[in-house]
């Protein structure tokens, strides 16, 4: 199985494989514990979401260019979320660690969409909060709702084109067996496109495209736009209107760093050569991909004051409304 494909004969090579083998875990005590936790993790996902979204639906006055990307990265935490953490459950938790190759690359392909999409969502949100902060007379005319939606758009299109190129790029590879063992908890592009017996040079070109369009770029973006915030706040006389201006970054600043913290962390372990065991990089880069969807929503909801307002206006309807029907079945 883990056999060099250079050492492998040339003569036995799979243009297209009968599927995969999900290898990784293999020495994790007690693993079932870890899949039935990413479950619940699943469901409180779901949940917190899908309540902010909501709230932001229900709520006209947070109909505006802010809550609009905040409604979008939601929508990615959940479909990142559905793509990978039910079929790793059905992987480990129910050993049926076979995926066939259409299904393998679909998976790859909406993973990787959605995971690129949640950086771009990271990098959206930092861009109106420097227009908010650094032009406060004009943000509200040169970010307008539709003007968001298209910039939402354009980040969905630019992901798409870069995921479709690795994928296809992958449709191309010759394997050496017809079923690959993929160590790792899901069909991730490396681990599939090292396996491969012919040429794997475009796939790396494009893995570090990748890396640096939705990695690198988008953080440079992020540093570069609060660098702009901060002299916009140095601006400012008093303290009081600079920690309110700051304030209403504080829950952007925390997803960024939930969100690129352990992808940065993974990359400098690689780059020193620190030596660690599969497992635990298997379960560090697990954590880091499923924990932000549901992190994100329940944190920009406790730390933005606006959205807390909406959800207590929202309660108080609800159990007025409840009382009321109470009282007529009385």
């Amino acid at each position: 199985i883990f056999q060099q494909p250079a050492l492998m004969e040339k003569n036995t090579t799979f243009p297209k494989p009968v599927g995969f083998l999900i290898a990784g875990f293999q020495n994790l005590q007690h693993s079932e514990y870890y899949f039935i936790f990413l479950a619940f993790v699943y469901l409180g996902t779901l949940a917190a979401n899908f309540f902010l979204m909501s709230v932001i639906w229900l709520s006209e006055c947070l109909h505006t260019p802010k809550y609009l990307s905040v409604f979008s990265l939601s929508v990615v935490d959940v479909s990142i979320s559905t793509v990978l953490i039910p079929k790793c459950i059905d992987f480990f938790l129910f050993n049926s660690r076979f995926v066939l190759y259409d299904m393998c690359i679909i998976q790859m392909f909406f993973f990787h969409y959605f995971y690129s999409l949640e950086s771009l969502s990271l990098v959206v949100m930092s861009y109106e909060r420097f227009v908010s902060i650094c032009f406060p007379l004009r943000s509200s005319t040169i970010n307008t709702n539709s003007r968001m939606i298209i910039i939402i758009l354009l980040c969905w299109v630019f992901a798409l084109a870069i995921l479709l190129a690795s994928v296809i790029l992958i449709t191309r590879l010759s394997f050496c067996k017809p079923i690959p063992v993929i160590i790792s908890y899901f069909c991730d592009h490396g681990p599939v496109f090292k396996m491969a017996c012919s040429d794997n040079t475009q796939n790396w070109n494009v893995a570090i495209i990748y890396i640096v369009s939705f990695i690198f770029v988008p953080l440079a973006f992020i540093i570069v736009s609060y660098v702009c915030i901060i002299f916009a706040l140095s601006r400012i006389v008093s303290a009081e209107g600079k920690w309110k201006a700051f304030k209403t970054c504080s829950a952007h600043l925390i997803l960024v760093a939930i969100f690129f913290v352990p992808v940065l962390v993974t990359y400098m372990i690689a780059w020193v050569n620190i030596t660690i065991d599969i497992d635990t990089r298997i379960l560090n880069t697990s954590l880091s991909a499923t924990l932000p969807p549901l992190l994100n929503p329940i944190i920009y909801t406790l730390k933005t004051e606006e959205v807390m307002e909406q959800v207590k206006k929202l309660f108080k309807r609800f159990t007025t409304a409840l009382r009321k029907t109470r009282h007529m079945k009385k």
